[in-house]
């Protein structure tokens, strides 16, 4: 039998997990039949829209398992006689516990899922994930006392017990039952080698988001410690190739990276990738072992695995060169590992679109459309995901500016390189929001062929000046690492409506970004650079429209000077204050999904030889859900960014329609 061949017939238990969702990705990918087992039907139509998102066209089944009744299977072993070779994922990895928790998860579905394949007619192999620390037990033990079970769940904890356990009564079972098997004994499992995607948050994904929320005081183990781990997308390709090879029958494989840094040291080049403050200090195991918990954060559990033990891996090395399964960079995969959790803020929010990008050298966090030319510059003291809604709707990307929100640098200083790579090659719409809005100004000015169009969003350098309280910088920045969401949200909208909507912006406050926020802050004061920003944007030839809020309006000279200026539309959101995008998102939408409009177009001229009528202006103006003034939109016609109009004016209540 090859992977290719269409009588293979995989039924994966534990499809949902990590492994398992990768495992049926590599074995479709493999052109094998794949069935899902699952708990829910609800799990099995995620794992379907998963494999579809990740390029799968070969369709999968997908089966309801029920642990707990008399046959796991609707049907029972009949209905499955077509299966080739399980591969069990199943369990449940996860510290705290108790003894009759861990057990029934991880020994009584080994037990069901023995007693189900021995009545397979066409098994020709299981693959069952045991564990490098608890893998290679004795068969010959089992079955286990009730005193000897007690004092391994004691020593060891409930997890690791468990999985001690299963490995044993896995091999027992298998052998009294005649069922060809193979182990696999994987390390910590991280994300995919190429994208670093991974939703388990346990274990050493818990230790890093320690070191990147700045909660964590001290290293832990000395420079022997060896926490191997394994990438996600690597343990796949070795059990669907070990579940058709007749040479990896009644073997069992340790599979791990050996050139994993010790753990220390793997923690620091991790830490110093996602830019957060590495602490010097290093605490050996034994000392954590003694401390209380409510110091060394540490789950009592997980100490077992902090060891200077290493694992025979050589076998597992031979077999994945045989077939061609490669290792990958260990510090690559780590650190792309550690960028998916970071800009999934550790499993705060999943959603798609969120990723980190290298721009002119700086580590840039983008969510939303990637590579649409429609980018989104956020202000302060707010990231791009306060954006994520309108970047979601208007098909656009938002970025977090350098040494804001997630995105690596210092600040300003760092635009001149980062702005043309963040642009990209074809030229942009360029929306920006307060200082995001110098941004996308400074953008324009210094690389016009980039830059389409601007849209500016509570523009603060056409504002009047915030007050003098800006510029104590020390002060400012305490006050931001300190505050909560609540705070946090009525100080920029009134209210705490949206304390949600600004928790990981507080978060980043509270983590590392307040002071570079005072510092920018600060800046935005500054005379020379406001009048600097005004000269600039007189500069520049294209469609610019300016949006603000009715309790955050322009200030007056700012008005008299867009007034003279050709192509550019003032817009006033009623209601509305300095951030739209959290008060007023659908009138922002509504706005922003709409292209900027060709100024200077009177009732006697035509659009693409039409002509225009005031019942057409009336009528376009109900469109677009807003009420403009139709003195102004006798003044405009809608129609492509164009240059070189007459200038205009127009006013929306958009807020209100």
């Amino acid at each position: 039998m090859t992977p290719h061949d269409d009588s293979r017939h995989a039924l994966v238990f534990g499809a949902s997990g990590l492994v398992g969702r990768h495992l049926v990705l590599t074995l479709a990918e493999a052109g094998a039949q794949v069935t899902a087992a699952v708990r829910t039907a609800e799990s099995g139509v995620r794992i379907e829209q998963w494999l579809e998102e990740h390029g799968v066209t070969r369709r999968i089944s997908t089966a309801i398992v029920d642990f707990d009744a008399p046959e796991i299977f609707k049907g029972g072993p009949t209905a499955f006689a077509s299966v080739t070779e399980i591969h069990n994922c199943a369990g449940s990895y996860r510290f705290g516990m108790t003894a009759e928790e861990a057990h029934s998860a991880n020994v009584g579905i080994v037990e069901k899922l023995i007693d189900f394949a021995a009545d397979l007619p066409r098994l020709q192999r299981v693959v069952h994930v045991s564990g490098y620390r608890v893998g290679g037990q004795d068969p010959a033990t089992i079955p286990w006392s009730d005193d000897h079970r007690a004092a391994v769940y004691e020593e060891l904890g409930a997890y690791e017990a468990s999985k001690v356990e299963s490995d044993a009564i896995f091999q027992a079972g298998a052998l009294e039952r005649g069922i060809p098997r193979t182990i696999v004994n994987p390390s910590s499992v991280i994300g995919d080698s190429t994208t670093g995607e991974s939703d388990q948050l346990i274990g050493l994904a818990t230790t890093i988001e320690q070191l990147w929320d700045g909660s964590a005081a001290a290293l832990p183990g000395g420079g022997s410690t060896f926490l191997p781990v394994v990438t996600v997308d690597y343990l796949a390709a070795f059990m669907a190739a070990a579940a058709v090879d007749p040479a990896a029958a009644g073997m069992a494989y340790w599979i791990l990276d050996d050139d994993t840094p010790p753990l220390a040291d793997l923690l620091t080049h991790v830490g110093r990738h996602l830019g957060a403050k590495v602490p010097w200090l290093r605490i050996p195991v034994g000392v954590i072992e003694r401390l209380p918990q409510r110091i060394t954060k540490a789950d009592p559990e997980t100490l077992t695995f902090m060891s200077a033990d290493r694992y025979p891996t050589g076998s597992a090395v031979e077999f994945a060169n045989r077939h061609g399964i490669r290792m990958p960079d260990v510090r690559l995969s780590l650190e792309r590992w550690a960028d998916h959790l970071a800009a999934h803020r550790f499993g705060a929010d999943m959603t798609g679109g969120r990723r980190f990008v290298d721009a002119g050298g700086l580590r840039t966090f983008e969510l939303g459309e990637s590579g649409s030319d429609r980018l989104i510059l956020p202000g302060l003291p707010v990231n791009a995901d306060t954006w994520a809604d309108v970047a979601s709707d208007i098909g656009a990307r938002a970025v977090d500016l350098p040494g804001l929100g997630l995105s690596g640098g210092t600040g300003i200083r760092d635009w001149e390189r980062w702005l043309p790579a963040v642009l990209g090659e074809e030229p942009a719409d360029l929306i920006g929001h307060s200082i995001g809005a110098a941004a996308a100004v400074i953008a324009a000015d210094r690389f016009p062929e980039k830059v389409r169009t601007l849209s500016l969003i509570a523009p603060f350098f056409l504002q009047a000046p915030a007050g003098t309280s800006t510029r104590l910088r020390p002060l400012v920045a305490a006050y931001l690492r300190r505050t909560d969401a609540a705070r946090l949200s009525r100080m920029l909208t009134g209210s705490e409506a949206s304390a949600a909507a600004l928790a990981s912006s507080r978060d980043d406050l509270k983590r590392s970004r307040a002071k570079r926020v005072a510092e920018q802050l600060a800046l935005a004061g500054s005379k020379r650079w406001r009048a600097e920003l005004r000269e600039a944007l007189g500069r520049f030839r294209g469609p610019v429209r300016i949006i603000t809020g009715s309790e955050d309006p322009l200030a007056p000279d700012a008005v008299a000077l867009l007034r003279s200026l050709p192509d550019v539309e003032l817009i006033s959101i009623t209601g509305a204050g300095h951030h739209p995008q959290l008060t007023h998102g659908d009138a922002l939408v509504e706005l922003l999904r709409e292209s900027v409009c060709v100024p200077g177009i009177g009732l006697s001229e035509s659009i693409n030889g039409v002509q225009i009528t005031e019942e057409q202006i009336a009528a376009w103006a109900a469109e677009t859900e807003a009420c403009y003034d139709v003195d102004a939109l006798k003044k405009r016609g809608r129609g492509r960014p164009g240059r070189g109009a007459e200038p205009f004016h127009a006013a929306t209540t958009a807020g209100e329609s």
